[in-house]
């Protein structure tokens, strides 16, 4: 359930909220009166989280600067199969697809497609019928497209970028990380209006170096804790200042393993539960 209330919301800490709120009304029943346990927790989670996800919907028209999900740090998966199918639906970027869906059509397809859940249960589960049900996880599939690659780059290509990316901060010097760069690659940074980042996403190789070179390494390189870390399913980045998580970095690549997207956070709300390096949201 927290594995479908966070990929819903796109936030750890409503999803906690959510799952917390579906045992507390399990907790108030008489269990023997209910046929399928699974079932019903799943239904009365997903519900919960579609109310929770059309208020944030409205809310975030008012968010001040770029929007990005909250980052959630895990442990490094048993297998690189493991990794590759957790890093497949909890990556930004394909968090940040799914905003595009409306709340039920999120809940269908992840349930559906990355849940592999049949539409003979997803439906009553969303208080549709069968027919609606597949309506909705065909337009979903339309609307997410072909845009986000699914897959993880190679792990030496994941480990190579977090060097480049350090150097790059620490000295200023960008030509070997500009080598694992796309052209038109996007800097998306999201402070929530409570601390000072950018207010728009920055497009382009040189425009990204710039600011990177420039600004990034003026104000991070004082930052004397680094942590390497798994995050979103992916290797990223975690600064720390007097013990406290401020930043949180994650990254996504193109089809070719080259860096398409790097997603800065520090929005102080977004960074409370980390550091958890024992988190697993399968």
């Amino acid at each position: 359930m927290l594995g479908l209330a966070y990929r819903i919301l796109g936030s750890y800490s409503d999803a906690e909220d959510a799952v917390q709120d579906t045992y507390l009304k399990w907790n108030s029943l008489d269990s023997k009166d209910i046929d399928n346990p699974a079932a019903w927790l799943t239904t009365v989670c997903t519900r919960h989280c579609i109310d929770l996800l059309r208020a944030a919907k409205r809310s975030r028209t008012d968010y001040v600067g770029s929007w990005l999900p909250e980052p959630i740090q895990m442990a490094g998966p048993d297998t690189p199969e493991s990794e590759a199918e957790l890093a497949s639906s909890l990556s930004m970027a394909f968090l940040l697809t799914l905003e595009r869906l409306a709340p039920k059509e999120r809940a269908a397809y992840l349930l559906h497609e990355i849940f592999d859940r049949p539409y003979t249960e997803v439906a009553p589960t969303l208080g549709v019928s069968e027919a609606a049900c597949r309506k909705l996880v065909s337009r979903a599939k339309s609307k997410v497209g072909r845009d986000v690659v699914r897959r993880p780059a190679p792990q030496l290509r994941q480990e190579e970028l977090l060097v480049a990316f350090r150097e790059a901060v620490e000295t200023g010097l960008t030509d070997r990380l500009a080598t694992l760069m796309s052209e038109d690659i996007r800097l998306s940074a999201d402070g929530g209006g409570k601390v000072p980042t950018l207010q728009e996403s920055l497009t382009g190789k040189e425009a990204v170096l710039m600011f990177i070179s420039e600004q990034l390494h003026e104000y991070w390189r004082c930052y004397a804790g680094w942590l390497r870390t798994r995050i979103n399913g992916a290797a990223g980045i975690l600064l720390f200042d007097d013990g406290r998580v401020v930043v949180s970095v994650s990254f996504a690549y193109d089809l070719h393993g080259r860096l398409s997207r790097i997603f800065i956070t520090r929005n102080p709300d977004k960074l409370d539960h980390l550091p958890h390096p024992g988190l697993c949201v399968q």
